[in-house]
């Protein structure tokens, strides 16, 4: 789907507010760097007296930088290598989040 005519998503994708570069592998594809946001949540559920602690790290991004990727592909952030857990998810405004796990 691409973007709406009334935005621009590379203006939300400046690496001097928000983004940060990633380079991505397809499993059959050349690496590259894209710009994304990521985020790192950390997830504390409990049950009962039991606590379980995650962490569920993603980036968005624009869709079209990540069309072709899939389930474990990898993603490189800094000094940490990421593996996708699903496909690009699409959000309907030109950018998709990619849920991620850590190596």
């Amino acid at each position: 789907m691409p973007a709406p005519s009334w935005e621009d998503a590379d203006a939300f994708l400046q690496l001097d507010d928000f983004a940060i570069e990633a380079s991505v592998t397809p499993q059959e594809g050349v690496s590259r760097t894209i710009r994304g946001i990521f985020d790192d949540p950390y997830l504390n559920a409990q049950l009962g007296e039991y606590e379980a602690d995650a962490s569920d790290p993603r980036l968005t991004c624009k869709e079209t930088d990540v069309a072709d990727l899939a389930e474990q592909d990898q993603v490189q952030i800094g000094a940490k290598t990421y593996y996708l857990l699903t496909a690009p998810q699409p959000d309907g405004t030109g950018f998709a989040v990619l849920r991620m796990a850590e190596d």
